[in-house]
């Protein structure tokens, strides 16, 4: 471990000042993602601005049926919440589906945003990783890559965004609220806010220098409205997602067809993967397997899978029809037949 200066913060404005004041620092919330990589010399932050006592652990109401969720609310209280189990189903199961209960218990929600690849390349510093050290090279592409992107991805960088939480916020709309060093605020919808790797896979998200994750915004969901996280893993607990996916349905009452569908996948880009292409298709039809299937393929169409991944292009879509169709078998909208 090297040497870092330490900072406890009392505000937002004090954070901000602390990290401009000392070039190469973090932000330390729960630890749970920086503290590994500073242990495996991936990171290592001349200061850790802990911002962990920050006013920012509460759920509250927004006008029309929303939440705003602080950015220190623990993923465990996040699940756990009555009203994100009854409005937000699916972003309940996404965070259970993630970790082990320990780590959800310290794990906070901005940081769950802004956790690392856990790309075996990046995270180790003798090899090479164009993310970690750009320009070095990208180790993954010829070795080992069963766990890696088949969408999206670059000459560059092939890893894939490990959170579960991001991919249910991407099916949600929600957006994301950030502090800038100003003073001032800003907001960035959920599925901006992670980028794709192009020629900069050292930059994981939008956010600027010095910012500051405030809060995640929660839209009222729709009435009648039904949702659902799905993830294959390697283990049933603590592990990451070779695929994932999240479902959010409204069907018409009178005819069964789809009002509106949101799809986001997880674990087959550098980002969630919101699937606009397979939403646009089904848009307006009847959702039987055979019209899911078609949509679903029609968005990995565009899959670009390496040696030993392509295995990801059925997995996911597997998921994603066994997930729908769970949906439609349980929405008040769905024809009797069904």
């Amino acid at each position: 471990m090297k040497p870092f200066t330490y900072v406890r913060a009392t505000s937002l404005r004090e954070a901000a000042e602390a990290y401009a004041a000392h070039p190469g620092a973090r932000y330390l919330g729960g630890g749970t993602n920086l503290v590994d990589l500073m242990k495996l010399g991936v990171e290592t932050p001349g200061t850790l601005v802990d911002i962990s006592r920050l006013p920012l652990e509460e759920i509250g109401e927004l006008p029309g049926g929303g939440l705003r969720v602080g950015a220190m609310v623990r993923n465990s209280d996040l699940a756990a919440d009555p009203r994100v189990r009854t409005r937000y189903p699916l972003l309940s199961q996404a965070l259970l589906a993630g970790a082990s209960g320990q780590l959800r218990n310290v794990a906070t929600t901005g940081g769950n945003l802004l956790q690392r690849t856990r790309c075996t390349y990046f995270q180790d510093p003798s090899k090479p990783c164009n993310k970690r050290e750009p320009g070095s090279g990208c180790g993954a592409r010829a070795g080992i890559h069963r766990d890696h992107a088949v969408l999206g991805h670059s000459e560059h960088c092939i890893a894939t965004h490990p959170s579960d939480m991001a991919v249910a916020l991407a099916a949600l709309d929600a957006e994301v609220e950030l502090y800038g060093g100003t003073g001032g605020t800003r907001t960035v919808a959920a599925t901006e806010f992670h980028r794709l790797p192009e020629d900069h896979p050292e930059q994981d998200t939008l956010i600027r220098p010095g910012e500051i994750i405030t809060a995640v915004l929660l839209p009222a969901p729709a009435p009648g409205a039904v949702s659902l996280y799905r993830k294959a893993r390697e283990r049933a607990s603590y592990a990451f997602a070779l695929a994932s996916v999240a479902v959010v349905l409204d069907l018409d009452p009178d005819d069964g067809r789809v009002r509106r569908i949101a799809l986001a996948f997880g674990g087959l880009a550098h980002r969630p993967w919101r699937a606009t292409t397979a939403e646009t298709r089904l848009t307006g039809a009847t959702p039987d397997a055979g019209a899911v299937r078609t949509a679903v393929d029609a968005e990995l169409a565009r899959a670009l899978p390496l040696r030993d991944n392509a295995y990801k292009i059925p997995l996911a879509r597997n998921l994603t029809c066994d997930a729908i169709a769970a949906l439609v078998g349980q929405h008040p909208g769905a024809p009797a037949t069904q």
